[in-house]
């Protein structure tokens, strides 16, 4: 696997790559993972492929925007940026499925790297979902709750 991957700027780029086997995958990227699978982070126990994010859209989000599907898709992991450090970054894949990870994430086999996701189309993330005023919806972020 090669880190020369190309690099998606903008939300309808990555609107173009959607599938069924399509997921965004926050890490150090498609070389460093290649030597590892990814690991429980309440007992440390590892789990038998990647955690990551499917793209695919539902088929009860109708004809709602593929855009604002794949913004909140990438939303809910950003922070895990500042938690893992700056060399995490958010890239795509297509991927087989292995299993369901502790928090019901999909846990994959990567079969291709795709490309990797541009802080420019992260930042057309947030717009987008700020754009929806949505008091009630949040990031995944754990160390930001109350214990």
């Amino acid at each position: 696997m090669t880190e020369e991957l190309p690099t998606i700027t903008d939300l309808a780029e990555l609107v173009g790559l959607l599938g069924d086997d399509v997921y965004v995958r926050w890490s150090k990227g498609p070389t460093a993972d290649a030597a590892s699978t990814s690991r429980d982070s309440l007992t440390g126990v590892e789990l038998p492929g990647l955690s990551a994010n499917p793209l695919r859209i539902e088929p009860w989000w109708g004809e709602r925007s593929h855009e604002l599907w794949v913004a909140r898709r990438l939303f809910d992991y950003r922070h895990l940026r500042e938690l893992r450090g700056p060399e995490v970054r958010a890239w795509v894949l297509r991927g087989a499925e292995v299993g369901r990870g502790p928090d019901n994430e999909p846990l994959v086999r990567c079969l291709e790297p795709l490309a990797w996701v541009a802080d420019s189309a992260l930042d057309e993330c947030v717009d987008l979902v700020d754009a929806q005023q949505s008091s009630e919806w949040g990031p995944l972020d754990r160390s930001s709750s109350d214990r």
